[in-house]
Order: C-alpha cells, then sequence, then structure tokens
C-alpha cells in the first residue's frame, strides 16, 4: 500500500492523457442524455404509449445509478484499465441494439444496460487523480470533469440535430462505434492500475455503509451537489418548454443552439480545481453555491418575452452550468484528497447521492411548469441552491 501512496504522489499525468480522459469521460456521459429530448419521437417509434414514455429515460438512470453503487466500486479492488475496457464494450453493445430497435422491450432493456456501462466514466476520474500528484490533483481534476461536463451540456443539442437530420437511430448508432472506438484506444494507451488489496467483492459493498456513516466530508460534499444538480435537472427539463411555448416560439433547431451556449459554463470547472489546489476550497464554494442561487434570481428579476429576455436566459444559463461544473469539481478534490484505497467507493456513492438529488429535479420539473408556470420553476429552482448555502454554513473548517 506504501509502495502504491508514493507512486501517486512523485508521478504526474502527460497532458496528451488528461485531454483523452477529459475526451472519454464526455463521450461515455453523453449516453445518459441523448434520449432526453427524443422522448417523443422514440416512443412513438418503438410503440410506447405516452404514459410510459418516460421510462425511456428513467430505465437509463436507474441502470447509472446501479452502476454507480455495484460497478464503480470495483476500481478499489480490480484493474481500472480492464473494468472500464469491459463496461465501454458492454455500452456499446446496448448502444448498438437502440440503434436498430423497433420495439419497446430490447430498447427499453438495452436502456438500461447503457446506464450500467455508462458508471465507466465515475471509474475513470478516480484513475485520473491516482495518476496526478499532489500539488496538481485539482487542475487535473476539473480538466477530466470539464470533459465530462462538456459532454453532459452537449448531448441533448447534439442528439437533437443529428435526429432532425438523420433520424434517432443514428444517434444511437454513431455512439456505438464511438464508444468501440474509445474501448480500443483505452485499451492500449491506459496504464494498469491493479489496487493493492485482496478485499472482497461482498465486503467492499458493505463498506460502503460504513464509508457513509464515518466520512462527513463525503456526506456533506453529496448534499450539496445534490442540492444543485436538483436546480441543474429542473432548469434543462423546463426551458425547453418556455422556449417552444406561445412566448418565444423556438423551434427545436432553436432550442438545440440555445442549450449549446451553455456549454461556456464549463471553463469553471477547470479554474475550480485550481482554485482547490491552492487550499481556497471554501470560499470557492461560497461562490458555486452563489452563482446557481443567481442563476435563478437574475430571471426571476427581469421577466420579457422580447430578445432581452432571451439574453436574461442564456446569462442565466452559463451562470447556472458554471456553478454547477464548478462545486463538482470542489467536491470530487475534496473526496479525492483522502486514502486512495477507497476514492472509487467514494466517488460511487458521492455520484449516486448527487445523481438521485437530480432526478428528483427532473421529476418535479414538469409539474411545476404546468402547475405554478415559470416563475414557479425559478423559485423552487433557487430554493434547493439556498438549502445547500444554510448547510455549508454550517461546516466548522
Amino acid at each position: 500500500m506504501t509502495t502504491l501512496k508514493k507512486q501517486t504522489t512523485e508521478t504526474n499525468i502527460s497532458k496528451w492523457l488528461t485531454l483523452l480522459l477529459a475526451a472519454a469521460c464526455g463521450i461515455i456521459v453523453a449516453n445518459l442524455y441523448y434520449a432526453q429530448p427524443l422522448v417523443g419521437v422514440i416512443s412513438s417509434s418503438i410503440g410506447l404509449s405516452a404514459n410510459s414514455s418516460g421510462l425511456i429515460v428513467t430505465l437509463t438512470q436507474i441502470g447509472y445509478v446501479v452502476g454507480l453503487l455495484f460497478i464503480v466500486p470495483l476500481g478499489d479492488i480490480v484493474d481500472n484499465r480492464r473494468l472500464v475496457v469491459a463496461s465501454l464494450l458492454l455500452t456499446g453493445v446496448a448502444l448498438a441494439i437502440t440503434s436498430v430497435s423497433k420495439q419497446a422491450a430490447p430498447f427499453l432493456a438495452a436502456s438500461f444496460v447503457i446506464g450500467i456501462g455508462s458508471v465507466a466514466a465515475q471509474v475513470l476520474v478516480p484513475f485520473a487523480s491516482y495518476l496526478a500528484s499532489d500539488s496538481s490533483r485539482g487542475r487535473v481534476v476539473g480538466n477530466v470533469m470539464s470533459g465530462l461536463l462538456l459532454g453532459i451540456m452537449l448531448s441533448r443539442p447534439l442528439s437533437s440535430l443529428v435526429a432532425d437530420f438523420l433520424g434517432w437511430h443514428t444517434v444511437f448508432a454513431l455512439s456505438a462505434v464511438a464508444v468501440i472506438i474509445l474501448a480500443i484506444v483505452l485499451s492500449k494507451v491506459l496504464p494498469a492500475r491493479k489496487p493493492m488489496t485482496d478485499t472482497r467483492y461482498t465486503a467492499l459493498l458493505g463498506s460502503m455503509w460504513h464509508l457513509l456513516r464515518t466520512t462527513p466530508i463525503l456526506r456533506r460534499r453529496a448534499a450539496y451537489h445534490a442540492f444543485v444538480f436538483a436546480t441543474f435537472s429542473l432548469f434543462w427539463t423546463t426551458v425547453p418548454l418556455l422556449l417552444s411555448g406561445p412566448v418565444f416560439h423556438f423551434s427545436q433547431i432553436d432550442i438545440a443552439l440555445f442549450a449549446l451556449v451553455g456549454v461556456a459554463g464549463a471553463i469553471a470547472a477547470p479554474l475550480a480545481g485550481r482554485l482547490a489546489d491552492r487550499g481556497w476550497t471554501k470560499p470557492a464554494t461560497w461562490i458555486a453555491l452563489a452563482t446557481v442561487v443567481s442563476s435563478m434570481l437574475l430571471p426571476l428579476m427581469i421577466r420579457t418575452g422580447s430578445i432581452t429576455g432571451i439574453v436574461i436566459l442564456v446569462v442565466s444559463a452559463i451562470l447556472l452550468d458554471a456553478g454547477v461544473s464548478a462545486n463538482l469539481v470542489l467536491g470530487q478534490r475534496a473526496l479525492f484528497s483522502l486514502s486512495p484505497e477507497i476514492r472509487s467507493r467514494l466517488n460511487g456513492l458521492f455520484m449516486a447521492i448527487f445523481f438521485f438529488g437530480g432526478a428528483i429535479g427532473s421529476a418535479i420539473g414538469g409539474w411545476t411548469y404546468a402547475t405554478g408556470g415559470w416563475s414557479a420553476v425559478l423559485w423552487v429552482g433557487m430554493a434547493f441552491p439556498i438549502a445547500a448555502l444554510l448547510y455549508f454554513a454550517t461546516e466548522k473548517k
């Protein structure tokens, strides 16, 4: 174990490998979101009723949470490279099945498997932290996470545009090819990392509840990000409804272009990592959470259907994505400063908890918009990061 710690401290990851890991995380995680703007056209194509169409997204999310809890922890006991490659091959096969599916059963089953396999991204993030030196870990994690966040932000407009021109099957076919190629590349270039432990898998899973109980920083950071990710999901679930409605009359392509603008917020990820490396995690967290609050407050204060209203929404989207990106990197940087032997389990728990927060945001988004309109969405969206700020204020150090 001493050898592993010494190696982690003295070596550092190359820039090209950091870039590759960032691109890989973006390509992988995008698979969780491709179907979101295509639910209507997919459900009608495979024969799903309107009441059941939500399963297209929900089953992928459930599969992802299952993978976070049962696959990602394996990174603490098995060769990380083999785990990533195996997960990617599984994802590629599932994507290929969705690309040719014409019936609901195979499509939904494959969607569940896509969610499970896509946790390969959450094996790569702690993998990058192992390869980084102590002094550059925040910067490296921030750079890799910026790729992951770009994947999340670009996936929806990309799938909308591809489906509009080539059909929704092409979206999954292209992704299947990209994932298989990525698996081959990573199998060749990733260094092997076999954790020096003989812990059994059952004991590994059993230890996760213990880690959650005995690691305050995990509970806090997961809670902070669950709140802001709920706002993120709430906003991006409902803003297309607003933009396509009678106020702005946006087309699908217009909405896709709007979503692309929010990508600018991903620049906050590497900046947050650098601040964390300098020991400024606490003030950076204040700024990140306050930025998310302001992203909801701004369009609440200035509401208009003119070009000014669109500009306000664009600024709001950038602020939201920046605050969420920064807070995510700050949380992971804090967790990856703990013992290397438990990082995969910590990351799995962290991601599962905040992803659950995002699921809550998505679930209440449509209902809130339908019952209370856009103003209600903004008030609810602002309540989540305010709760995170109040909780963060109780942190002692």
